[in-house]
């Protein structure tokens, strides 16, 4: 990168901010294929599989069926969105920030954010462990609870390192692109045929009319669907400048974002529900994996592809922590955060996965209400320092949503909170954002 250098440089020279600074179009490579690709690899996940799994006990299997289209394409949808202002701006996702809400109140996302990819990678991580755990104890003998998963933490721990001391766009091209993809989708496939034949064998009339247990409701379930693509809205942008066209058609950042994602997320969490309705009661979701024909090597795969949404995690929280901090390069801020992820790993109980998706959608969802209804209506985003220190009226709509999130969650949980507080946000900023005749004179005066 040729901005590490000075982002590294000691004594009076400028620091280059490279998360605040548009990406120069020379430097933008991304086309819809990476776009679509990456968006899929990022959206598979056991993660996905296991929130599918639970859903289908508490509303049943056509609510949940429901639930997971409709939550799944207008999650998508916002980070296709989001995709496209990334892409027309060149910002990454905190240049979006401090665009809306101010240069120094966009500090406070920014720094959520990073808690955020924080917790999400070291839950990658847990994630892997268990698998490989899961796959080590089928194909030899034990090593032991505590030093296997020491071992197989140490063992992801040092492939993401490696993966974050090269380039993010070689990654997504010459790896992600060609050869992850690919090996992903047969996983897929094989797992749900061989899902599907023991659904049909056991009656599928039965599997569909399926009743849940009423310990949530359709919206709660619209919600937790949500939840998943809206944990990665802070991260698009991040990618998204790295792309070649912004059209708002299925071309390009939206189009190849919304598609590769929607699919990914739909067939991971078809998946989930495919395997809680077959396993024996009281079996997990990897042990079940692993038990179906062929397995073993699907599961593998799956493995290998949840590093993708580690590494995504990662370094876009080194592209928010240089934002804050730029003397640090994107590249060793990532080093250093994927090491302290690691030792997370290690040190903390990471099964809690419900509250702590549905405490992130309570901030990101507002959040970013609030920057679509400023930013999304197809105008230029001012570059960094055409705005406020804080855009006053942008961080109360947040706060505000923030509140109103919870406050549905409490009092009126048939409702949702996700829509609702998603389209409130919305429409509020849409109404309060700056003409276009103010922006160009604030930038005037920045200049001046």
């Amino acid at each position: 990168m040729a901005q590490d250098n000075n982002n590294d440089s000691a004594g009076g020279a400028a620091v280059s901010n490279e998360a605040l600074t548009p990406l120069p179009v020379s430097q933008r490579v991304f086309g819809w294929h990476d776009h679509a690709s990456l968006w899929f690899s990022l959206g598979v996940g056991l993660l996905v599989m296991q929130i599918g799994a639970y859903l289908v006990p508490a509303v049943g299997t056509r609510d949940a069926a429901i639930a997971i289209v409709l939550g799944s394409c207008i999650g998508a949808g916002l980070l296709a969105w989001t995709a496209r202002l990334g892409c027309q701006s060149g910002l990454a996702s905190a240049g979006l920030m401090h665009a809306t809400y101010g240069s120094a109140f966009a500090r406070l996302p920014v720094l959520l954010n990073i808690v955020q990819l924080v917790g999400w990678t070291t839950f990658e991580l847990v994630v892997m462990r268990e698998g490989t755990q899961a796959i080590q104890t089928v194909v030899g003998p034990a090593i032991g609870s505590f030093w296997g998963g020491v071992l197989t933490t140490l063992l992801w721990g040092a492939v993401l390192l490696a993966l974050l001391a090269g380039s993010m766009v070689k990654l997504v091209r010459r790896f992600v692109s060609r050869f992850g993809l690919p090996l992903v989708v047969l996983s897929l496939l094989w797992l749900s045929w061989q899902f599907a034949t023991q659904l049909q064998a056991k009656g599928l009339d039965a599997f569909w009319a399926r009743p849940g247990d009423g310990t949530m409701g359709m919206f709660g379930a619209l919600d937790l669907v949500i939840a998943m693509p809206v944990s990665w809205l802070p991260l698009v942008a991040d990618y998204a400048r790295h792309g070649k066209r912004s059209t708002g058609g299925l071309g390009g950042a939206f189009g190849g974002t919304w598609i590769g994602y929607a699919v990914a997320n739909i067939w991971c969490y078809a998946l989930g529900v495919m395997v809680v309705s077959v396993a024996e009661p009281g079996t997990g979701l990897v042990t079940a994996l692993l038990l179906a024909q062929g397995g073993l090597v699907a599961l593998g795969l799956i493995l290998i592809d949840e590093l993708d949404n580690a590494y995504g995690d990662v370094y876009s929280g080194s592209v928010s922590t240089h934002s804050l901090l730029p003397r640090w390069s994107v590249k060793r801020w990532g080093l250093l955060l994927a090491a302290l992820c690691i030792a997370l790993a290690l040190a903390l109980p990471m099964h809690t996965l419900e509250p702590f998706l549905l405490m992130l959608s309570s901030v990101f969802v507002p959040l970013y209400g609030v920057i679509i209804g400023r930013l999304g209506s197809g105008e230029t985003v001012s570059p960094q320092g055409a705005q406020r220190k804080v855009d006053l009226v942008a961080a109360l709509i947040w706060i505000a949503g923030i509140a109103a999130y919870h406050a549905l969650a409490k009092w009126a949980p048939q409702l949702g909170s996700a829509l609702p507080t998603l389209a409130a946000t919305f429409v509020l900023a849409w109404l309060s954002r700056p003409s276009t005749a103010a922006g160009a004179s604030a930038l005037a005066q920045s200049r001046g």
